[in-house]
């Protein structure tokens, strides 16, 4: 399965799904990663890969809906089955989600429908609850309001931060993305614009993350 990866920054679980690729436990192919940043460390490393690399910058002051088109256009040229968002910090506009109705997915720091947004670690601990996680959900036009296809939970131990909280959550993610792309590549996931239709074996153990 040909994927197309969208990142802003690091590439954390860009570099988790390429260690998969590599281990043989995740039958996918990046076909090419795209940032609306030109200085995110992700381009570097999917360069030193070999994986095409593309930018569609968005400043402040842009025009929103040429950003959206331009984006569609590009992700469209690298012709991908699947679209994956992992660490993309902007919300899709409609051109790139009717191009791929249901073929984009994203990785939440969050159980969601809890703790929406950009700052779901941080709101975890505002709200004080004792399990927080990750979500691998399809994406729609609203902000982390796709069906979910899987979580994973993490305990919130006393005296986390935002960012020890973040630390240890992206370990989960870093299992649970690449599992979840293998088992859509392989079938045992089908995934349309409203439901995740999952076949009636159950699919739990594999994708069951182990707790940090």
């Amino acid at each position: 399965m040909d994927i197309v990866i969208l990142v802003s920054g690091r590439g954390s679980n860009l570099k988790a799904i390429c260690s998969a690729i590599d281990a043989g436990k995740c039958d996918a192919n990046i076909v090419g990663v795209v940032s609306d940043r030109k200085k995110a460390a992700a381009l570097e490393f999917a360069d030193a890969r070999g994986i095409q690399t593309r930018v569609v910058s968005l400043r402040k002051g842009d025009d929103r809906d040429l950003w959206n088109d331009a984006l569609a256009k590009t992700v469209v040229s690298l012709k991908p089955d699947l679209i994956v968002l992992a660490g993309f910090m902007r919300v899709l506009g409609t051109p790139l989600l009717e191009r791929f109705p249901g073929r984009i997915i994203n990785v939440h720091p969050a159980l969601l429908p809890a703790f929406p947004g950009h700052s779901g670690p941080q709101d975890a601990l505002d709200a004080g609850v004792r399990i927080s996680g990750c979500t691998v959900h399809i994406v729609d036009a609203g902000v982390d309001t796709g069906p979910i296809i899987a979580q994973a939970a993490v305990p919130v131990v006393e005296g986390d931060s935002a960012e020890s909280l973040h630390t240890r959550i992206q370990v989960q993610e870093h299992r649970l993305l690449p599992a979840v792309i293998h088992q859509i590549a392989i079938g045992a996931i089908t995934l349309n614009p409203l439901r995740v239709r999952r076949p009636v074996a159950d699919l739990s153990r594999s994708l069951t993350v182990p707790d940090a």
